[in-house]
């Protein structure tokens, strides 16, 4: 797989160098900024593009805008966004852009190599995957939506496991339920938040956490339990 990466760290830029060639990818661009990231993209043509939301000259939100940028002049070229944390001012409104899978991913994930590597691949397959702290920050807030106020606990855990981007098996190992259990959970969940159910993967978890974002938050202002984080 042809990968670009922005990252204006040199340790952390190398160091995805490493671990993605090890594993077998091709790094066609590793850039310190966004000066060259049109052009570099036209070029190269990557297959998936990594970017930090902080990047040169102001560090405040260059990647992530630039991560919006994409979205209209290259829709279907899957995501990675790299955070310190949170960046909850852009975050729905990239959730919500039309386009190929999206990750959005705190930096110490990096550290777990192998499961780094998987969730790379996994993105550009075209599975949309979220850090879940980012799950629970999106669906903490303060202003309530009767609808997610309508979720019971294990439906706001159902659909924070969605976003992190699992499977409906991988969600029922998780919480020890049947499948069938799961599923009604998700048929719930939709129903209550008014958003007709899709079968594609990634579609469901950018409307489900684009809603919330945008509308409502947990009933009780603490994030979900969302498992091991991995």
């Amino acid at each position: 797989m042809r990968i670009l990466i922005c990252e204006d760290s040199v340790l952390l830029r190398e160091g995805l160098i490493r671990l993605l060639e090890d594993s077998g990818h091709a790094v066609v661009a590793a850039l310190p900024d966004t000066t060259m990231l049109g052009e570099s993209i036209r070029e190269k043509d990557p297959e998936l593009c990594i970017l930090d939301v902080r990047l040169p000259p102001t560090f405040t939100d260059e990647g992530i805008r630039a991560a919006l940028a994409l979205r209209s002049t290259h829709p279907s070229l899957p995501l990675i966004v790299l955070s310190q944390y949170v960046e909850e001012r852009y975050a729905s409104e990239l959730i919500a852009a039309e386009g190929g899978a999206l990750g959005y991913l705190l930096k110490d994930r990096v550290a777990d190599v192998s499961e780094f590597v998987a969730t790379v691949e996994r993105i550009a397959a075209g599975t949309s995957i979220l850090d879940p702290e980012v799950v629970a920050q999106l669906l903490t807030r303060r202003h309530r939506d009767d609808r997610m106020l309508s979720l019971t606990d294990r439906e706001r855990t159902v659909l924070a496991l969605i976003a992190e981007g699992k499977s409906n098996q991988a969600i029922a190992a998780t919480l020890f339920l049947s499948e069938a259990s799961v599923e009604k959970n998700i048929t719930s969940i939709f129903q209550k938040l008014g958003l007709e159910q899709d079968e594609s993967g990634n579609r469901r978890v950018l409307a489900v956490l684009a809603h919330i974002e945008n509308t409502g938050g947990s009933a009780n202002g603490t994030p979900p339990q969302t498992g091991s984080g991995r």
